[in-house]
């Protein structure tokens, strides 16, 4: 009996590659060339260029949107950047500014490899998996795949993480929003479940500690945080979130046969350790992803 080539990809195939994928995407939020890029078309600071880059696809978008979609930025940061950062460069030269500063590092990062074939074959594959993915319901990501696919391989590698790790990301909203968890609790909830400290919340999300200490207590309140830990109603909660998160992103892998995910998945490994191992990300960070995972396979 002859077997498929390819089957529905299955969650554990879409968290290993969202490790794999989320640094190669994430150097233009903390590499200093897509910070200069932002500077260079005339953002002021590093959250109006934050804001404006990423919420660029939507277009000349307001507040209110953006913190609806973003999900776990107070309102007052958000509006501090947009839309007044339209004023000083549309859109469109966000977008641009975010490649250029993207490519820049990655290639900083890479060296060499940054021209090989190995990068050239990671993004073919990583654009058919996001050019697939279904778009229902994820704004974000469907703004983003509305966007022209680069022709440099680099770019278009640095895109297709882009555009999986939103796809990603607007499912994790929506399993968030499913077990009744907002944006500001998600942190907590995540700081208190990963050990990341608190002050990485301070800085990345502007946490005061009335607000930090008033969603905890509600969580706290809910049955879910006892003491400095989880509770096991907490660790449910948290492992059910994950698990559809995981599963509501495995819809992008479908298009790939399992020979192909495997080989997407080799081609990024030492693209992803050369990344971290540069060291802009912190290891510590919002994203919910533990880099030191990737120094230890390194």
């Amino acid at each position: 009996m002859s077997m498929p080539t390819s089957m529905p990809a299955r969650g554990d195939v879409a968290r290993d590659l969202w490790r794999l994928l989320e640094p190669l995407h994430a150097v233009v939020y903390f590499a200093p060339e897509p910070l200069e890029e932002f500077r260079a078309v005339g953002y002021r600071g590093f959250w109006m260029g934050y804001f404006a880059g990423r919420a660029a696809p939507l277009g000349h978008v307001g507040a209110d949107v953006v913190h609806a979609l973003f999900y776990n930025f107070p309102y007052a940061r958000v509006s501090r950047a947009l839309p007044a950062a339209w004023s000083f460069a549309p859109p469109n030269e966000a977008l641009e500014a975010r490649v250029r500063g993207s490519v820049r590092a990655l290639s900083r990062a890479l060296g060499p490899a940054a021209d090989g074939a190995e990068v050239a074959r990671a993004a073919e594959l990583a654009t058919r998996a996001a050019r697939s993915a279904p778009a229902e319901g994820r704004a974000l990501f469907a703004a983003n795949r509305s966007l022209p696919v680069p022709q440099e391989p680099l770019a278009q590698l640095w895109q297709a993480a882009t555009l999986l790790r939103e796809h990603r990301g607007d499912g994790h909203v929506a399993a968030l929003v499913a077990a009744g968890i907002g944006g500001r609790e998600s942190h907590v909830l995540h700081a208190t479940a990963s050990g990341i400290p608190r002050d990485v919340y301070v800085s990345a999300r502007d946490f005061g500690e009335a607000e930090w200490t008033s969603r905890r207590d509600a969580l706290e309140e809910r049955g879910l945080i006892e003491g400095d830990r989880l509770s096991l109603r907490g660790r449910q909660l948290v492992a059910g979130v994950e698990e559809r998160t995981d599963r509501l992103a495995a819809t992008a892998y479908d298009t790939l046969t399992t020979g192909e995910t495997d080989e997407l998945a080799r081609l990024l490994r030492p693209l992803t350790h050369a990344v971290v191992r540069q060291g802009d990300i912190p290891l510590d960070n919002p994203m919910g992803l533990d880099l030191r995972e990737s120094l230890d396979q390194s």
